[in-house]
């Protein structure tokens, strides 16, 4: 999200760390838009990222711009959901320059009481509206080998805001990776994901939100299973949405053996009978990786009820069969990402 052009005036109003001071951009008859510069070092405004998202002002109006300077920063960052307008940005030459990483995972204690549980073990939440993340890395980095937990998910980020872009960015971890969630089976929430990389092994996709990935990769990393290393994604539409995830001219990738990998299964959160997942890979290069039964049941729900559905895709995992449904073109010109992403108030961030 770009900053309005105009006349600089100091920032009020919000008490800033380190060297810099952040400015407001005025713009004839715009609101204020901030820029703030985050550097571990101490050469920018704050040194951590939820201190500066801490500094904007709640239900503001105009936008915000995090620059974070290239470093790793520890701790879970949360942009609330009175905190809309907010732009993560990682100033590096490339993604993996600037990390924002945490390690919780589902089955580990919360100092809060109880344990993280697997919504709440996310090193991200972003739970505003109108929130843009571009070139850096988000990553939970909880061990699965080394740790042994009755519950080892662990969300890299847990998206819950509407009108949601990421850009160039890179998503990390092994169960659960992105959550792409919405706040009641009801609810409508998009994720715009352009020119970005998601790995994992089981469903590393996964929720009730709307998603389309554009582009980019989705790596699934190998279990070591000679048989079945995962499941890219675990969808739970809800009925009443016709829009689930699209992955659109992406490349699957994977260090796993040949035809061990699934594209998904149906997950049916609480058992919610009206979760009928709907995934959509149209023009996806599918490594070897993939198997020619791609789709497969969960938690006693049939695959064969939810809405997954395959159209053009190519690459030594593609594959037309009895398992592998196909979306007719006629039915496939009402699936395009626009379609995926405007809701009722026209929402077009592709470009």
């Amino acid at each position: 999200m770009r900053a309005p052009r105009g006349r600089i005036v100091p920032l009020s109003g919000v008490a800033l760390a380190g060297a810099l001071t952040a400015t407001v951009l005025l713009a004839p008859g715009a609101s204020a838009a901030t820029t703030i510069t985050v550097a571990a070092d101490g050469s920018g405004n704050f040194t951590t990222v939820q201190a500066a998202i801490n500094s904007v002002p709640a239900n503001n109006t105009a936008a915000v711009t995090v620059n974070i300077k290239p470093g790793t920063y520890r701790g879970v960052v949360t942009v609330p959901a009175n905190k809309p307008y907010v732009s993560l940005i990682g100033t590096g030459s490339a993604a993996n320059q600037t990390v924002l990483v945490e390690g919780h995972a589902a089955g580990m204690t919360n100092p809060s009481g109880g344990t993280y549980g697997t919504s709440g073990s996310a090193s991200v939440f972003i739970q505003a509206n109108d929130t843009t993340v571009r070139n850096l890395t988000m990553s939970n980095d909880f061990n699965e080998a080394a740790v042994e937990l009755s519950g080892e998910q662990a969300v890299a980020v847990n998206t819950s805001g509407d009108r949601v872009e990421f850009d160039n960015v890179r998503i990390l971890g092994n169960q659960d990776t992105l959550l792409v969630n919405a706040p009641s089976a009801s609810a409508v929430r998009r994720l715009y994901v352009r020119n970005s990389y998601v790995e994992g092994d089981v469903d590393f996709i996964f929720g009730r939100g709307t998603m389309v990935f554009q582009n980019g990769t989705v790596h699934s990393l190998t279990r070591g299973s000679s048989s079945n290393n995962g499941y890219l994604t675990a969808a739970a539409t809800d009925i009443n949405n016709k829009f689930g995830y699209l992955f659109w001219g992406t490349t699957l990738t994977s260090n796993a053996p040949a035809k061990t990998v699934y594209l998904g299964r149906p997950w049916h959160p609480s058992g919610d009978v009206n979760a009928r997942g709907q995934v959509l890979y149209r023009g996806v290069t599918m490594g070897a990786h993939i198997r020619d039964d791609p789709w497969t049941d969960m938690s006693g729900f049939s695959w064969k009820d939810a809405r997954f559905t395959e159209y053009s895709s190519t690459g030594a995992g593609a594959a037309v069969n009895a398992n592998r449904p196909q979306m007719t073109a006629a039915t496939a010109a009402q699936y395009v990402p626009t379609a995926y992403l405007a809701g009722t108030d026209g929402w077009n961030p592709i470009r």
